[in-house]
């Protein structure tokens, strides 16, 4: 008997789960039907059908690993004006490194668009890894993430990085910077499609990865915790057409203690994100902004900190709708 009450109570657990589940399909199926409906949700679907094709082909190539292939410094004579005048202007934004981790039963291959925009934009190491399709804990892979960021630091000789993590690689990479110190070497972390909150989807895989993605696990309830004193600021992109994180909501980052700003999306599918040129666009020009900016930035991010400005949204001019600095900032 004692026996099969275990089994019995994640049977119920699970039961549980299902009215919600069927809730955000019912609701996710309502706003795709609505979305689908429009130019801009029909365009959206062919491109991620597109490169779902184009993905599936490129999937074997992105199974070797990628050599790191640092640039002690920079000759402008021979560059595009659109990466000369990045490198003139920041030459310390175009030679942080950027380190690219994919989501779950992926690999490199998903940012073979989005690694090659940022290099043609002037950033001089862009280095896209895999880790093991085996994986079973989220807590596993950010240890391994956090050999992959010391191996990049050494072999540039740089003291901070930026990381890009599309939809399960930006929670990775979250618990590595909020529950293992990462934040003294991470400069900014990017999550595209990331499921900060969970996703219902998640429970109707057994796996036990699958299990920390449901919304209210133990490790997103880690992550809920406070996180005074965290430097590295989150670049969040989400969309309201993704069909893998349910709620979409549950793509956005909402903690008091964290340096966020966003960009939300109404268009663009889960596995299109990397490839979206308003996300390329509105990542490339903020990682590229220069140090009197993030200075100011960080002034402001102080002074609220302290209570005596309240937060704000701006709109980004490159932006598809208002980008919000939240330290706990409402958005609809």
């Amino acid at each position: 008997m004692a026996t099969a009450l275990p089994g019995w109570r994640r049977l119920r657990a699970a039961a549980a789960g299902v009215p919600s589940l069927a809730l955000d399909l019912g609701q996710a199926a309502g706003y795709a039907l609505r979305t689908f409906t429009s130019p801009a949700g029909l365009r959206g679907l062919a491109v991620e059908w597109a490169w779902l094709t184009a993905h599936v082909a490129l999937y074997p190539v992105g199974l070797a690993e990628e050599t790191v292939r640092p640039h002690g410094h920079y000759r402008t004579d021979s560059l595009p004006p659109v990466k000369r005048s990045l490198v003139v202007a920041d030459p310390a934004a175009a030679g942080t490194p950027i380190l690219l981790i994919h989501g779950i039963m992926d690999n490199r291959s998903v940012f073979t668009v989005f690694a090659h925009e940022l290099r043609r934009r002037g950033f001089g190491v862009v280095n896209a890894i895999n880790y093991s399709l085996l994986t079973g804990d989220l807590r596993s892979a950010a240890h391994e993430l956090h050999g992959h960021v010391e191996r990049l630091r050494e072999v540039t000789g740089s003291e901070k990085v930026h990381i890009v993590g599309h939809s399960l690689g930006g929670v990775i990479a979250r618990y590595y910077v909020q529950r293992m110190g990462g934040d003294a070497v991470v400069d900014t972390v990017v999550t595209l499609g990331s499921p900060h909150s969970g996703s219902n989807l998640a429970r109707l895989a057994p796996t036990a990865l699958c299990r920390q993605l449901r919304p209210g696990s133990d490790v997103l309830r880690e992550l809920a915790e406070p996180a005074p004193g965290c430097r590295t600021r989150f670049l969040v992109v989400w969309s309201r057409m993704d069909e893998i994180i349910l709620p979409q909501r549950n793509s956005r980052l909402r903690h008091p203690d964290l340096d966020v700003q966003e960009l939300g999306l109404d268009d663009v599918g889960h596995l299109s994100l990397p490839i979206d040129r308003r996300t390329v666009h509105w990542v490339a020009s903020t990682l590229a902004r220069g140090e009197q900016e993030r200075r100011e930035h960080d002034r402001v991010r102080d002074r609220r900190l302290r209570g005596s400005l309240r937060p704000a949204g701006r709109r980004d001019p490159g932006s598809a709708e208002a980008v919000t600095d939240q330290r706990g900032a409402p958005a609809s």
